[in-house]
C-alpha cells in the first residue's frame, strides 16, 4: 500500500485547516503554505468536498473550511476517502466483485497479507486527525508477533479469535 502523493498533499492542506478548525482558508494559500501546486489542491480540494471532509464557499473570501469535527475524524477515513479501501494484497477481493480470492483456501501467504492490512487498518484509525495535528501524538506499535498454525493464522486474517 502507497499513501499516493494527492494523499499526502491534501493531509498537509488539511493541518492548516484543523489548526484554524473555525477558519476558512483559501485553496492557493493552503497550496502556498504547504508546498502544493495550485491546480492540484483544488482538484484536491473537490475531492475532498465530496467525500464530505471539507466544505467550500465562494466570494472574495471564499475557500474551504472543515465540514468533520477532526476529534471524531481519523487518519483512515481520509486516506479511504482520497484512495480507496486501505489494501495490503487484493486476498480479499482480487476481482473488486467483492468474491475472495480462489486460491484463498490453500495459499500460504494470504493470512500474513490479511493480518498485515486489519494492523494498518488498525493503526490508521488509531488516531484521530486533532491528535496528530492540534495535540501533536502519533501513534506507535508496541505490540509483538507470534508465529501460530495455519487454522490459527487463517481465524485471525478472517478477524476472529479461536477459543
Amino acid at each position: 500500500m502507497d499513501i499516493s502523493r494527492k494523499t499526502d498533499y491534501a493531509l498537509r492542506m488539511l493541518s492548516a485547516l484543523i489548526a484554524d478548525p473555525d477558519g476558512i482558508i483559501s485553496v492557493r494559500t493552503a497550496a502556498r503554505d504547504n508546498g502544493v501546486p495550485y491546480s492540484f489542491a483544488r482538484s484536491i480540494q473537490h475531492d475532498l468536498a465530496v467525500a464530505g471532509i471539507v466544505e467550500n464557499t465562494r466570494g472574495a473570501n471564499g475557500g474551504m473550511r472543515l465540514a468533520v469535527d477532526p476529534c471524531e475524524t481519523t487518519l483512515l477515513q481520509v486516506v479511504e476517502a482520497l484512495q480507496g479501501s486501505v489494501a495490503v494484497s487484493c486476498c480479499a477481493n482480487p476481482a473488486g466483485d467483492g468474491v475472495p480470492c480462489p486460491n484463498r483456501p490453500t495459499c500460504h501467504f494470504s493470512p500474513v497479507w490479511c493480518n498485515a492490512e486489519r494492523l494498518l487498518r488498525s493503526f490508521f484509525s488509531s488516531v484521530t486527525l486533532h491528535q496528530l495535528v492540534a495535540e501533536g501524538l502519533s501513534p506507535i506499535f508496541e505490540g509483538s508477533f507470534e508465529l501460530v498454525d495455519e487454522q490459527r493464522a487463517r481465524a485471525a486474517a478472517a478477524g476472529r479469535e479461536l477459543a
